[in-house]
């Protein structure tokens, strides 16, 4: 072969060689221009309406990388309906972070959803910032690569109890929760708040998650004869047992958990019915002054305005917020452990939610709330500033057998 076919041969494979070192993983799911991340939540299935959440990151994300993206890498992000089923999000997780080569996940909706896969994503090095659950299982003892934002469920749960006592008079109070991890977080704070009141539940009445006739859990919380009932449920039966109540001329206040905090929604589909309920937020109200609430709504008006602005799907923004501050913090080297002290650096963030702070051996962000009711029209209304628990963690993990 001539001597100048063999400098083009040469140049090409230099060239085909050059090609393929962009895409050489300097880190898993990292490259020059790009960082992958990944998230599962129900888009279909009893808790579709939480589906919103991984939309809102999503549109977030595209703020992110519209405005040029996070040291010059642009986020591609990974989305997978797991319909709130285990056994799906496993498979979801394995083939995003295997095939995909995921650097990170971004939330995740869902407590028993999310046990199925931390194990295996901590044995990974897999960061994984916001779960949208409250539950303890997170920084309860902490891993390495894991950061909760979301405030704990026992401390949601603690707090109401002193609202309905305290500020309310409430003398009876039940407590009506989805019969897994999420819902006795949400009991045993409740039962510990009421000891500590000198005082114990009226009721304590659990819905599996696929139930749908709720005539005879009403009846048993109806028989109680309390004066609050505290809810710690899926959308759906919110909805459900508000309408069973109505039609049996059950009255009293409603409480919830924030996870039906976007009380448009739910006075929508609990047609009215919602009117009332008090329940703990973890972030700004939709139609809130603040400058970066506005920046957010305008981001939506921009990459996602066939969704619908509510507090899940801000929630998504929320959630990952620290997550996008580590990766700035983390600076142009970025690999798993540089994210983890990025991460360990944050203190008093504070993006639309309360201030977040994490450190080596903290890996809860935050335990406050404020509180707000639902009006007559389906607003949230703030009825409170931020509260913050003092509820003893490692006492809740003995009763919850931990």
């Amino acid at each position: 072969m001539k001597k100048r076919n063999w400098i083009l041969v040469l140049g090409c494979a230099a060239l085909v060689s050059l090609a393929m070192t962009s895409f050489v993983w300097a880190e898993r799911g990292v490259t020059d221009t790009e960082i992958r991340i990944g998230q599962w939540g129900p888009q279909t299935g009893p808790a579709a309406l939480w589906g919103a959440i991984p939309r809102g990151t999503g549109c977030y994300f595209d703020m992110i990388n519209a405005e040029g993206g996070i040291h010059g890498r642009k986020i591609k992000y990974f989305l997978r309906d797991d319909g709130y089923m285990s056994p799906r999000t496993k498979a979801i997780v394995k083939e995003l972070v295997e095939d995909k080569k995921v650097f990170a996940f971004a939330s995740g909706v869902g407590t028993s959803t999310g046990m199925a896969v931390k194990k295996y994503l901590n044995k990974k090095k897999v960061p994984w910032v916001g779960p949208a659950s409250g539950s303890t299982h997170w920084a309860y003892p902490p891993t390495k690569y894991l950061f909760a934002v979301y405030p704990l469920y026992i401390d949601e749960a603690s707090i109401l109890v002193n609202y309905a006592v305290k500020n309310l008079g409430k003398k009876r109070i039940a407590f009506f929760y989805q019969n897994d991890d999420f819902g006795k977080e949400g009991l045993v704070g409740a039962e510990y708040a009421l000891e500590k009141l000198g005082m114990k539940l009226v009721a304590s009445v659990s819905v599996e998650v696929m139930d749908s006739d709720l005539s005879s859990h009403c009846m048993k919380l109806k028989a109680a004869k309390p004066d609050c009932v505290i809810m710690w449920v899926l959308p759906k039966h919110g909805a459900i047992i508000l309408g069973t109540a109505a039609k049996m001329g059950f009255k009293s206040q409603w409480m919830s958990s924030s996870v039906l905090s976007d009380v448009a929604i739910m006075y929508k589909i609990s047609k009215g019915l919602f009117k009332d309920v008090i329940l703990p937020s973890f972030g700004d109200l939709p139609d809130s002054p603040n400058p970066l609430m506005k920046k957010y709504k305008a981001a939506y008006d921009r990459f996602a305005p066939q969704d619908r602005w509510g507090i899940f799907f801000y929630a998504g923004f929320l959630f990952v917020e620290p997550m996008v501050e580590g990766l700035k913090r983390c600076g142009p080297d970025l690999t798993a452990d540089n994210f983890v002290k990025a991460m360990n650096s944050i203190k008093d963030f504070q993006g639309i939610g309360p201030k977040v702070s994490y450190g080596p051996n903290k890996r809860q962000g935050t335990r406050s709330v404020f509180l707000a009711k639902c009006a007559e029209d389906g607003r949230l209304v703030r009825i409170s500033d931020w509260m913050t628990s003092d509820v003893d963690v490692q006492k809740m993990l003995k009763r919850l057998g931990r």
